[in-house]
């Protein structure tokens, strides 16, 4: 088998075009959405496979380029921008009928439901986690933190990463007064692909800047609960990144609706 990078060390295997994952709590209902999905004519997304010996999840590969931050190189290209957006619209379509279908109460997720419920969110749709041919994005994979709520909750983590809305060096792009001009053009481009109006954009930052807090305030429950996975994230500071962000996006908040809007 071949590891495969991720979040989670020595957990995640390539065998055959076979992906063999941790089977978690949730793993059952992102099985569901990912059956339905492909019962669409979804293919852009894992298939579910079944369940190994040792108990993990077997899902089909996602072929394709992969990348990380820094954004260099196809990934921080406009056609893969433009196609992550449209992407993540195509999906939030099928989450919405799949919504339909499911007693998403009686579900468990790995992140708590956030109101209004519209569809289920993906999550974490970041360029590290999509496939790319050439600078065009073919699929997205890693489901698992799927929960139900908005598509303006899930466009809103996804612009933040897709600019990205980042204040560290190395999940940064661009350089000085040349960052924010880049930051706020990509965001732009994904809301225009993507296809928010003006009263979704302007709601944008603010709903930024909660996704964020959410996320601390899991990692946080996360590491007193005893995950080891986060523990070591919060004593190496991770958390600190993404109050930093809010920080950035709340000073920012006025000059990025007028550049969404204008």
């Amino acid at each position: 088998m071949i590891e495969l990078s991720g979040g989670r060390r020595q957990a995640i295997y390539l065998e055959k075009d076979c992906v063999y994952r941790p089977w978690n709590s949730w793993s059952d209902s992102v099985h569901l959405l990912l059956n339905y999905l492909q019962a669409q004519g979804f293919t852009q997304s894992p298939r579910f496979l079944g369940q190994s010996e040792q108990g993990q999840e077997i899902l089909s590969f996602i072929d394709g380029d992969v990348y990380n931050y820094p954004l260099q190189g196809p990934i921080a290209s406009e056609t893969a921008l433009v196609s992550a957006a449209k992407l993540l619209k195509q999906f939030h379509q099928h989450s919405a009928s799949f919504l339909k279908t499911i007693d998403y109460k009686s579900l468990p997720w790995m992140l708590e439901s956030n109101e209004p419920i519209e569809l289920v969110c993906h999550g974490d749709f970041s360029p590290y986690n999509v496939a790319l041919r050439g600078e065009l994005v073919v699929g997205v994979f890693d489901f698992d933190t799927a929960h139900p709520g908005s598509g303006l909750w899930d466009v809103a983590y996804a612009v933040y990463c897709w600019a990205p809305l980042k204040t560290g060096t190395v999940a940064s792009i661009g350089t000085g007064l040349n960052r924010w001009p880049q930051q706020l053009r990509r965001a732009r481009i994904f809301c225009d692909n993507y296809g928010l109006n003006a009263k979704q954009r302007r709601r944008l930052p603010s709903l930024m800047a909660k996704r964020l807090q959410a996320l601390v305030n899991f990692m946080l429950k996360q590491a007193s609960a005893g995950e080891s996975c986060f523990i070591e994230n919060v004593e190496h500071g991770h958390h600190l990144g993404y109050l930093a962000d809010i920080d950035y996006i709340n000073a920012h908040a006025d000059e990025l609706i007028d550049g969404l809007l204008n």
